[in-house]
């Protein structure tokens, strides 16, 4: 043994890490808005909830991130804790599936030719070249996502190899084998070694992948792996507990204790069973068997689903524990604390989750700053104190709702990687801003309303006719910025921008028909002041939502982002014909009823 056959063990483990963070990274990614809609309808049911659990941890290899889902799930509302304890046993079930995948190292060379092809040493450049050629030279919607996946297989897989090549040189120099006979021999020393090593690299699934890299050298036996094994489900819980815990409501810190007394009871449960059986020497044949990558791939897969299958009946218990452990916090009510709930750290590590609850709260703020639009123009003709009540806090809702989703972002931003994602967290920083200030315009106009109240003042006729056509037409903008937004509609965005020249337009027109009102001392002049302020909140409105519909064009064709101006300019430079018909007609239908006034 020397100094680089320990360099060689580290630095298989450290490409065996990596390719297991690289694959279970893509699997997230490429099914974790998926997963949310399935893990939300198929919870009802109990056993439902336990195979969900067993199923989603299985395809995304990390019991951690599901649990981490599901307290996200929770803590928005969408899930209750009750629901979630299915999913939460069901997670430890499913993350036996990793190791029944390294279990390939046992594959002999004398094996038959086509079995030969899932041998690691096979297995792995097929997989690399097939995600090497996924990334660079085809291009399809998930090409990368899939590439990635595949070369975290191969990269893992590469891992092993090296680790098990290291371990072999090193139990030949005898090296080993006073720690594995400890291990044999003090089953606590087995279960701390277990739950330190899975605490450090918050992962069992790969504890358990570099415990049966280990068992390559023939010196492992199973007297001297359970105890690890049942070791590892503590460390990976308390990790998962913690990362539960981080900013999160009491429901969201229950899935974590949940998990944490669920794994000790296992804990308890397995060592107990296993002694027993010792003891009546029901087990003295496989007390000493040579352990395997097979052998531990299936002992982890019986320890896991037994205990599931015998603790499931006591899920109500757990949840009882759980909040007992875990007390219920006073806090404020909001209409829409399930929206600040779901901005939870605990998705950062499925950004997909993350920008989901990003979108949610950006459109719940369109919806309010809408609604307080809609509301702030009926305060013109029909003032009510309790209605300015309402848009007040509304309006503190919506600077709530900004600071909390921008916060949120800016914290998200670091765990962003894939380009699309760019794209999306790049427009809900700009669409934030214009929401915020729809809110303000909403706030403006109410505060001319209550002026005008106050004062006693009243519009002409001629003002409250031209005020009701623009009024029309920004509306039907704002329907088309929220179509834009909540469906990613290119269509409805382009719509927008020569709607808002023909507003620009009436304003102009209403602008110098005022002054003329003026002239003739058909208007007062406070109340005109009142009048150009509320169309200039207009103007801006249509302003904000024309930002909308760009920011929405620029998401679907990434192309135009650097060039977003260019595109404005040349529309209005009457170098889209689309534009052009569009504008003209939309001109022709407001001018005239403008004119149909000035005729009465």
């Amino acid at each position: 043994m020397d100094f680089f056959d320990i360099i060689s063990l580290f630095g298989g483990l450290a490409l065996f890490l990596y390719g297991m963070r690289l694959m279970g990274d893509s699997l997230k990614e490429g099914s974790s808005g998926t997963l949310k809609k399935v893990m939300e309808k198929l919870t009802g049911n109990p056993f439902k909830a336990l195979g969900l659990g067993i199923l989603v941890t299985a395809l995304i290899q990390s019991s951690t991130a599901t649990i981490v889902i599901t307290s996200g799930l929770v803590a928005a509302g969408i899930l209750s804790l009750h629901q979630s304890i299915g999913i939460i046993i069901g997670a430890n079930v499913g993350t036996t599936v990793t190791g029944q995948i390294i279990r390939l190292l046992d594959i002999s060379d004398s094996a038959t030719a086509w079995l030969k092809i899932f041998k690691p040493s096979t297995l792995a450049p097929v997989t690399l070249i097939i995600g090497i050629v996924l990334i660079m030279f085809v291009k399809f919607k998930n090409s990368r996502t899939v590439g990635s996946i595949a070369m975290g297989f191969g990269i893992l897989f590469t891992g092993l190899m090296n680790m098990t090549g290291a371990v072999d040189t090193l139990s030949a120099s005898g090296a080993f084998d006073s720690l594995f006979a400890g291990l044999g021999g003090n089953p606590l020393l087995g279960y701390v070694t277990g739950a330190g090593v899975a605490f450090v690299l918050q992962s069992s699934s790969a504890t358990i992948g570099i415990l049966q890299a280990f068992s390559m050298s023939g010196q492992l036996t199973f007297k001297a792996i359970y105890a690890v094994i049942v070791g590892i489900y503590l460390g990976d819980c308390v990790t998962t507990a913690i990362v539960c815990s981080i900013g999160a409501k009491s429901d969201a810190k229950r899935v974590g204790i949940v998990n944490i007394l669920f794994n000790l009871s296992e804990t308890v449960l397995v060592l107990l069973v296993v002694t027993l059986l010792h003891q009546f020497g029901a087990i003295d044949t496989l007390w000493e068997t040579t352990a395997s990558p097979g052998l531990i791939a299936n002992t982890n897969t019986i320890f896991n689903l037994s205990c599931a299958l015998l603790l499931f009946p006591f899920a109500g218990t757990y949840e009882k524990l759980s909040r007992k452990i875990v007390k219920d916090e006073a806090v404020p009510v909001n209409k829409y604390q399930d929206k600040f709930d779901a901005l939870s750290p605990a998705f950062f590590q499925t950004p997909a989750l993350a920008l989901r609850s990003c979108y949610d709260m950006l459109l719940t703020m369109f919806t309010a700053a809408r609604t307080n639009i809609d509301a702030a123009f009926a305060q013109l003709t029909d003032y009510r104190e309790e209605r300015r009540e309402i848009i007040e806090a509304e309006e503190e809702n919506i600077d709530k709702m900004t600071d909390a989703v921008s916060n949120y972002m800016l914290a998200l931003n670091p765990h962003i990687k894939e380009e699309y994602q760019v794209h999306i967290i790049d427009e809900y920083y700009k669409v934030v801003t214009e929401f915020e200030r729809l809110g303000d315009h909403a706030m403006n106009i109410s505060e001319e309303a209550t002026e005008l109240h106050e004062k006693g003042l009243e519009f002409s006729g001629r003002a409250l006719h031209d005020f009701a056509v623009v009024r029309e037409l920004i509306e039907k903008i704002l329907d088309l910025a929220g179509q834009a937004f909540e469906k990613r509609d290119g269509d409805a965005a382009a719509r927008i921008e020569p709607l808002e020249e023909v507003v620009d337009d009436l304003i102009n027109a209403m602008k110098e028909s005022h002054i003329e009102r003026l002239r003739r001392g058909e208007c007062s002049v406070d109340a005109g002041t009142c009048f150009l302020n509320l169309l200039s909140d207009i103007e801006r409105i249509s302003d904000l939502c024309s930002n909308v519909g760009v920011e929405t064009i620029t998401r679907i064709n990434p192309q135009l982002e650097s060039q977003s101006h260019d595109y404005m300019s040349q529309l209005h430079a009457g170098r889209s014909n689309e534009f052009n018909l569009q504008y003209n007609a939309a001109h022709e239908e407001y001018f005239g009823k403008l004119k149909a006034e000035e005729k009465n």
